[in-house]
């Protein structure tokens, strides 16, 4: 099953089954997390198909799915940290644990909305990735995400050893919407991966293809990773980083690709086999003023 969340013409938010086109709406009030943490979906969309209240998904804005507690986001995916971190080769501490940052849940937007440029940014990049969503006992289901990077905002910060922060918060995409982990078990190859082909192209012309079970461990992995000495609710998600071959144009410039960073009017648009289309248009963003460097410290030790 797929279930979306929309904002209706005279702006109320309602939930679904999405089906040949159509929302098959589930009662004002209902929202996708309330069904992940009670175990529901299933039963939900056996509701939803029964009452037929069904209207057509043209002419209202698809949300993010759901609203997640937290987001995290892996880098799982060997080729991208080879073009991004270090062309040609891989760090060994890439290989001994998987490495996750956590993102804003705040700045998710759904998967038509514009994404303006971050305040300051010169080097806007997309992301192409896959989500895993925590049930309350494993994974429920996955959906397509976009996390947005201000690369030029992300590289100074990281010079710091700590982040990303506003190189990565202000905007990710999360959409069309969640498809019930039971519908992409026909993809699970023989080592336990998806093998959903993934794309993305900016203006209609394919920048990156790749298959998700190249990455380095299967979500099941991660989430469990991600829970040690700690717990995950249902409703989390979690990222599987940026795909390799051209996932997004970091990448693409550490392996010598000379091509520009997103501009004011670029579409992206992402296809995930078995999931959807997610297709934002870049807009500009709000200029503010500079940021105020760091006094030089006395560093007097009494007053």
């Amino acid at each position: 099953m797929k279930f979306a969340t929309v904002e209706e013409p005279g702006g109320a938010v309602r939930c679904g089954v999405v089906e040949d086109g159509m929302l098959l709406r589930l009662p004002a009030g209902t929202t996708v997390l309330e069904l992940i943490r009670t175990g529901s979906l299933h039963e939900a969309g056996a509701r939803a198909r029964a009452t037929g209240d069904a209207v057509p998904l043209t002419g209202r804005r698809l949300l993010p799915p759901l609203e997640p507690p937290s987001i995290r986001d892996f880098v799982a995916f060997e080729e991208h940290v080879e073009g991004m971190v270090a062309p040609g080769s891989v760090p060994p501490e890439w290989y001994e644990a998987p490495t996750f940052y956590f993102t804003n849940p705040c700045a998710l937007i759904g998967a038509h909305d514009d994404v303006p440029i971050p305040p300051g940014s010169r080097l806007f990049d997309f992301e192409l990735e896959v989500a895993a969503v925590r049930g309350p006992a494993g994974i429920c289901g996955y959906t397509i995400l976009n996390d947005w990077s201000a690369r030029d905002l992300q590289r100074r910060e990281m010079k710091v050893n700590l982040g990303p922060a506003k190189g990565k918060d202000s905007a990710t995409t999360l959409g069309p919407w969640l498809v019930t982990a039971d519908e992409l078990e026909p993809y699970r190859d023989a080592d336990g991966f998806l093998a959903l082909d993934m794309r993305v192209a900016v203006n209609g012309c394919e920048v990156g293809q790749d298959l998700l079970s190249n990455m380095g461990w299967p979500f099941e992995e991660l989430a469990a990773y991600a829970g040690r000495g700690t717990r995950l609710r249902a409703g989390d998600v979690l990222g599987s980083g940026t795909c390799g071959n051209g996932g997004c144009l970091a990448e693409l410039w550490g392996r010598g690709d000379p091509r520009e960073s997103l501009r004011p009017g670029d579409v992206v648009e992402m296809t995930v086999e078995g999931i959807g289309t997610i297709r934002n248009t870049v807009v500009p963003g709000v200029e503010l003023p500079p940021v105020r460097p760091a006094r030089a410290r006395p560093r007097r030790r009494s007053r």
